[in-house]
């Protein structure tokens, strides 16, 4: 199956720039790009049941990828993750059609396989030789696993306080690593110094076109995996915002196709109370966030002071009749106790996040205990080790 990719698009302006040279930014307004794709050659070739029959892993959806080149695909088997009932965890809600998108199952253990695995394969194809990224863990750790698939050079910038996991994580991979004070915007500013220094490729959220690619077929997999229509509600926890972004691309995408309807579900972002730009901004009616100050949060995923797709989420959010809440470290390492305990889902504090969050919105009447509900668990709580620790008197720290 050919990709149908045609050019990218500024998300903001819309001035189209070529798809065949390495692009980052829009060169007129600064944002970020999409990649766009002939979706009316697209849908008089393609029908919903014809992607990669017998593929499970992303790369079933390669017509609407962007790779051009099969032999540049960079795949460790990414994508194809459960869409599992939680009627457990849902019970003492009175939510019967809860649902888990469960990320953990994905190559380096998070949904960041899918976004890096894009990104990785289209540089390939496009000669880059050198990547570079600043992470608070998962992101760093995918981006080195491709690039050594795919025989690229990994360099990552993460916060000196980061999990060892994810340090290990990147060293084993061969990547070249790089501790930094600070938060991940401390970590963005020295990878976008290294880049422009060096020559290197910078592949940090946004800033280049091709991870949201990656992150889009969540949408295209819960469409499908729902017998091609949406839930009620999507509940995602929100960092830089590429899931979110990603999968309302896909619905676009996905209707243009005639694979479903103009139904969306209400897309509600999830952040940690002590960095909580998206919803203090969405309270305000503002189309952009402003930065959070002294950003803390036990999930280092969501402790993103500034996302450069602001404007992107907080679009989302309001045009699917969606929200943003924030939720405390307390409450969110006690959902991912809550779903580990009652589904056998053991989360990174970000899908605990989601947990929580079901609590507030469920108080608040912004969901309905009868709605069909998709929360996400977007990686692993095997990566965070200190949460396992056992406490002085021999009790465990759960």
């Amino acid at each position: 199956m050919r990709s149908y990719l045609s050019h990218l698009e500024c998300s903001s302006c819309g001035t189209a720039c070529s798809a065949d040279a390495p692009q980052t930014v829009c060169s007129t307004c600064g944002k970020p790009l999409f990649a766009r794709y002939d979706l009316e050659a697209a849908r008089a070739e393609m029908t919903r049941a014809q992607p990669g029959v017998h593929e499970q892993s992303l790369w079933r959806y390669r017509g609407l990828l962007p790779v051009r080149d099969p032999r540049h695909e960079v795949t460790l088997g990414e994508g194809g993750t459960p869409l599992l009932p939680a009627l457990r965890l849902g019970a003492p809600l009175g939510m019967r059609r809860l649902l888990v998108k469960d990320e953990s199952l994905n190559p380096t253990g998070s949904f960041k396989a899918r976004g890096l695995c894009l990104a990785v394969s289209r540089a390939r194809e496009l000669g880059i030789r050198d990547l570079v990224i600043p992470s608070a863990g998962n992101a760093a750790g995918a981006l080195a696993a491709y690039a050594a698939r795919a025989g690229l050079r990994a360099h990552v910038f993460m916060p000196e306080d980061v999990p060892a996991a994810f340090r290990a994580e990147c060293e084993a991979y061969g990547a070249q690593v790089v501790l930094v004070p600070g938060l991940i915007t401390d970590c963005g500013a020295r990878a976008r110094a290294a880049a422009q220094e060096n020559g290197w490729f910078d592949v940090s959220t946004l800033k280049e076109p091709y991870r949201v690619e990656g992150k889009k077929t969540l949408g295209y997999e819960i469409a499908e995996a729902l017998a091609w229509r949406l839930p009620d509600v999507i509940v995602y926890p929100t960092g830089g915002g590429t899931g979110l972004v990603g999968m309302w691309k896909a619905f676009s995408e996905m209707q243009a196709l005639g694979w479903i309807g103009s139904k969306r579900p209400r897309m509600v972002a999830v952040q940690a109370e002590g960095c909580a730009p998206i919803p203090r901004a969405f309270a305000a009616g503002e189309p952009f966030a402003a930065p959070w100050e002294g950003a803390h949060t036990v999930a280092a995923g969501l402790r993103v002071p500034q996302a450069i797709g602001d404007f992107l989420i907080l679009r989302a959010l309001r045009e699917s009749g969606g929200t943003a809440v924030a939720v405390s470290d307390e409450a969110l390492l006690a959902g991912q106790r809550r779903m580990a305990a009652t589904e056998g889902i053991f989360a990174c504090p970000e899908g605990g996040a989601c947990v929580a969050a079901l609590d507030l919105l469920l108080e608040r009447r912004l969901i309905e205990p009868n709605e069909e509900v998709v929360v996400f668990n977007t990686g692993t709580g095997l990566k965070y080790p200190w949460r396992q620790a056992r406490r002085t008197d021999g009790k465990s720290a759960w």
